[in-house]
This record gives C-alpha cells, structure tokens and sequence, in this order.
C-alpha cells in the first residue's frame, strides 16, 4: 500500500495588509491632487491678469488688460451664487469700454512722445477717467512761472496733433508740490496751478486748434499728488500738468455742454 502524503497546513499570509494600504495612499494621493488643482484654479487666473498688467505697464500694450478684464468680467465658467449682481456686470463692461475706445490714441501718443517718455520728461497713464498725458513741470515751465517754455511747443503740438483725431472732451489740469508760493504774480499755488493749466489750453486752442467747444481746464495746486512731498523727487513728479482725454466715464461728470433753450 501506498501511504499517503501528509498535507501540510498553508501559511498564514501577513503581507495582505500592503494591499489595502497601496490603495488607501493611491486614494489619498488623488484627493490631495484634486485639492491643489481646485486651490489653484482662481490662482493661476490672477496671474494671468497680473502677467497682462505688467505687460501693459512695460511695453504699454494696454489691450491685454482690456482683453483680460473683459473676460473676468464677461465669463464664467460655472455660474455661482456668489457671483456680482447683473447691474455691477455691467457697469465693469462699461469701464472695459470706456478704456479700449482711448486705445488707438494711446498707442498714437506712444509713438508720438517716445522721446519724450525715453527721457522722462512724459508719462501716459490710462485710468478710468481717461487717457492722461503728464507733463513734467520741467517739460514745459521754469520754477514759479507759467510762461511756456521755447522747447515745449513742439511737444504740446504732437498731443493737439491726437486730439484732433478723436472726438472726445479734453480737461487740462494743473498741479503743484505742497511748498507754498507767494509773489507778485501768484499769490498761492492755486493760482499757480490754474495759469499753468490755462497756458497749455491757450496754446492747444490757439495755435493747434483743438476746438474750445471739447476743452476744459482745471488747477488742483497740491490736494491731488501722485507721489509724497517729503522729498526732492516727490515734489518733482506733483509739479506737472495733465491733458486728459476723457472717457465717456469721466465726461459724463461734466457739466452738459447742450445748450439749453430760454424759451418754453
């Protein structure tokens, strides 16, 4: 007879736990992926209007931060219930408008005034009230005076030169630096900043004539700065003059320029 084998009893298997485990990181692994790209969805759209924007501030193509404020504001993927009210919609359109109309005179003043913005003297600034040209006092006056200066005609005319291919309405805006001045021609910086304004209207309305129907000028003295008054630089940079082509934002805070019949 033929004996039979013994069956010997199977081994417990004590590596099945890894099983389990691998899927349990596999899972977790997925879940932290999804969190990321949830988390950086928002992100990455803020850094493609940041992108634009430097863009716009290096080279002045101003167009990409039209074109990406037009999207955020225009778009959405996936509509929620945080979302801003139809009327704030539209008003943001409205702005995005507002600023790509001036686009075609910006690029033409960029162009026109390289020069002068290659040296500093000249500054373009594209903002919700419009296109502003910021003159440099340097650029146009000697220290407490609002004669032109010889050097600063041909300038100006290159800007009447733009105004003459758009239609808009131009405000012309005088500024100072916060060091009062009293003399026999001024008696404050608000003087001061209001006859410089209205040398550069004078000379636009007169010698290149931009209608005076579109224009309108402005003296702020010291109250609107664009840098500190507490040093040399930051005086230098308030000291200047504005020509504002106005948006149809920054006309429509205009008084009316309709004439308006006495008769009922």
């Amino acid at each position: 007879m033929s004996r039979r084998k013994k069956k010997h009893p199977q081994h417990a298997n004590h590596e099945r736990w890894m099983v389990s485990y691998a899927d349990f990181v596999t899972l977790l692994f997925a879940f932290f992926v999804v969190m990321f790209a949830t988390a950086n969805a928002d992100r990455g759209k803020a850094s493609a209007v940041a992108a634009a924007v430097r863009s716009a501030l290096d080279q002045g193509n101003v167009s990409n931060v039209v074109r990406a404020l037009s999207e955020i504001t225009g778009k959405t993927s996936q509509p929620k219930e945080t979302t801003a009210p139809p009327d704030k919609d539209q008003s943001a359109r409205k702005d995005a408008r507002a600023l790509s109309e001036l686009l075609p005179s910006m690029e033409l003043l960029e162009k026109e005034l390289k020069p002068e913005i290659q040296r500093g003297t000249v500054e373009l600034h594209l903002e919700a009230r419009g296109l502003a040209i910021s003159f440099k006092q340097a650029a146009l006056f000697q220290s407490g005076s609002d004669e032109l200066l010889v050097t600063a005609v041909q300038t100006i005319g290159r800007v009447g030169s733009a105004l003459l291919k758009v239609p808009n309405a131009v405000r012309v805006e005088g500024h100072t630096d916060s060091l009062p001045i009293s003399n026999f021609r001024f008696r404050s910086n608000w003087d001061l900043s209001a006859a410089r304004a209205i040398s550069v209207l004078d000379l636009l309305t007169v010698k290149f004539s931009v209608p005076r129907s579109r224009m309108s000028v402005g003296g702020y003295a010291d109250v609107a700065p664009v840098a500190e008054n507490d040093t040399d630089a930051g005086r230098a940079r308030n000291r200047r003059v504005d020509v504002v082509i106005l948006s149809q934002l920054g006309t429509a805070a205009e008084p009316s320029r309709k004439v308006v019949s006495a008769n009922p």
